[in-house]
């Protein structure tokens, strides 16, 4: 009941807006030139609040309501916004910024270098997922620049500072969570906590303004977000794979590439008990005999239609479509005889005829989980389960809530999803430094080791070059002798493609790669967005 009176109250206000907005439903882009006002629904964490880059917002690159000092291009590069100049020192140690002096935040007060320390020391202390602790101190140097100390070396800080908003010390509060001033292209007109928020364009906003006097963004869930696609009340709304065949009159399907990557960890050493009693290793993916037949015996074709409704791009490296991205040596899956030999080969042989192979007295065979709130991690697990058999690998999938899939993923792999416009990313996934058994959480949860791949992520953090950068987190991945893409720590399944039904003559303009997160990724360019 709770839940068709809230939908009965957003249909209620829906109609409102489209009847204030534009004088009435339209059929797809009828009368679409004189559209002032968008309905979208793109899954409830717009509607939320909270959009505080001190405490996380946008730090994934798709906040509305703040810049940053840099700013992601579309090549997933760098490139200055509300910095016009910036240099590193030559130990990698002091970055300092000349911070633009045309730049108003959207209560029409200037920005200055002293809010940019304020940001920057506000997100620190806030221990939230804005990882500075590498920041030694910030301070405000000849009148017009920011300079940053780090207490070590850390090349990827360059990304943060593209991903980070500045908040305006003079307004920030207790409740700038909900009511956000910044100098982002948008800002908050009106907020109905988990049922909707209504934005407008920011007067101050120095880059391209947006052509519609204000947005809404409501919070349905999938099916009722379709019946008001279908009656013309909303101008896009995301759908997963599942409705991605339903036919909408007056809208089309958009499906956006991604490099929002679903895998599974395969833990590279024998099981132990750590400390804590917590079982950590696994006997058969710790052999890298059974993690290459995986990788080149299942077909993720097939794991993609039978879990995906086909939507997805087969994958088999993390960073697929990102500038670090290296996928060689080539791989190619669904070799099922060549699986079969490097498995017998190895020792794992079925002797007692059950379509399970065994090895010195070990079924091959583990567990993987799915969670529970995630009904394509779950899918995944299933279908890869399904596509192993083949090859007498017995995979038992389960669904558990987020927490225990953590708490097991050092011995049971869990689907993981990926996806990020920082390059630290190549360092968490395969730095020894997280392999301990006695660690946990989700950065090396394959425990996986590589002495040449450390030196060359170590390099990495080391290099003021992204060029350099890059060429060092490819050769980590393979250098043409050693590396992640022939040790084969994770079993990476697909990039999963994020779909929308947009409404006929709605130009969503260039989209960036989108990063792990379906829904909001598509508003990184909202300001762009019109009727054409």
């Amino acid at each position: 009941m709770k839940k068709n009176l809230c939908v009965s109250f957003l249909c209620m206000m829906l109609g409102f807006t489209l009847l204030a907005g534009c004088g009435g439903k339209e059929t797809g882009n009828k009368d679409a030139g004189a559209k002032k006002d968008l309905v979208i629904s793109i899954g409830k964490g717009m509607t939320e609040g909270n959009y505080d880059p001190c405490k996380g917002y946008g730090i994934y690159g798709y906040g509305i309501f703040h810049t940053g000092l840099l700013k992601i291009t579309t090549d997933v590069e760098t490139d200055y916004d509300l910095a016009s100049d910036y240099s590193i020192s030559e130990d990698g140690l002091v970055y300092t910024y000349t911070i633009r002096d045309d730049v108003k935040f959207s209560d029409g007060e200037k920005l200055t270098p002293e809010d940019v320390v304020f940001t920057y020391e506000t997100a620190k202390n806030s221990g939230s997922s804005v990882d500075l602790t590498m920041l030694e101190k910030a301070e405000v140097i000849d009148g017009n620049k920011v300079q940053f100390t780090l207490n070590k070396v850390y090349s990827p800080f360059i990304r943060t500072t593209a991903l980070l908003g500045i908040v305006p010390e003079h307004a920030y509060n207790d409740e700038y969570a909900d009511n956000p001033i910044g100098t982002g292209p948008f800002v908050v007109k009106q907020l109905d906590v988990n049922q909707q928020l209504i934005v407008e364009p920011n007067k101050y906003y120095y880059g391209t303004k947006s052509q519609f006097e204000q947005i809404t963004f409501l919070s349905l869930d999938e099916e009722t977000a379709l019946a008001n696609a279908r009656s013309g009340e909303l101008d896009l709304v995301m759908i997963n794979p599942e409705y991605a065949e339903e036919a909408v009159e007056g809208m089309h399907l958009e499906t956006i590439k991604t490099s929002d990557n679903r895998g599974f960890n395969l833990p590279c050493v024998k099981e132990t008990t750590n400390s804590e009693g917590l079982v950590a290793g696994n006997n058969v993916t710790s052999d890298i005999a059974v993690r290459k037949a995986l990788n080149i015996g299942i077909s993720r074709q097939e794991i993609i239609d039978n879990a995906l409704n086909g939507i997805g791009t087969p994958s088999w490296v993390r960073f697929d479509g990102l500038p670090w991205a290296n996928d060689e040596p080539e791989l190619k899956d669904n070799q099922v005889q060549e699986a079969e030999k490097i498995l017998e080969q190895a020792g794992w042989v079925d002797t007692d005829k059950d379509g399970i192979r065994e090895k010195d007295g070990i079924k091959c065979e583990f567990t993987i989980t799915g969670r529970t709130d995630d009904l394509q991690r779950y899918n995944l697990a299933v279908a890869l389960s399904e596509n192993a058999k083949k090859l007498g690998i017995h995979i038992i999938a389960k669904s558990e809530d987020w927490t225990t899939c953590k708490d097991m993923i050092r011995n049971s792999p869990t689907c993981i999803g990926t996806g990020d416009y920082n390059f630290v990313d190549v360092y968490n996934a395969f730095a020894s430094e997280f392999a301990g058994t006695e660690q946990t959480g989700l950065n090396n949860a394959a425990m996986y080791t590589n002495k040449t791949v450390d030196g060359y992520l170590t390099q990495a953090l080391s290099s003021d070059s992204e060029e350099e950068i890059f060429d060092l987190l490819k050769k980590a991945q393979y250098d043409g002798t050693t590396g992640v893409n022939i040790d084969l720590p994770y079993l990476w399944l697909v990039n999963i493609d994020h779909t929308y039904l947009v409404k006929d003559g709605l130009d969503i303009g260039t989209q960036r790669i989108h990063p792990h997160g379906h829904g909001q990724p598509i508003i990184q360019n909202l300001n762009e967005w019109a009727y054409k």
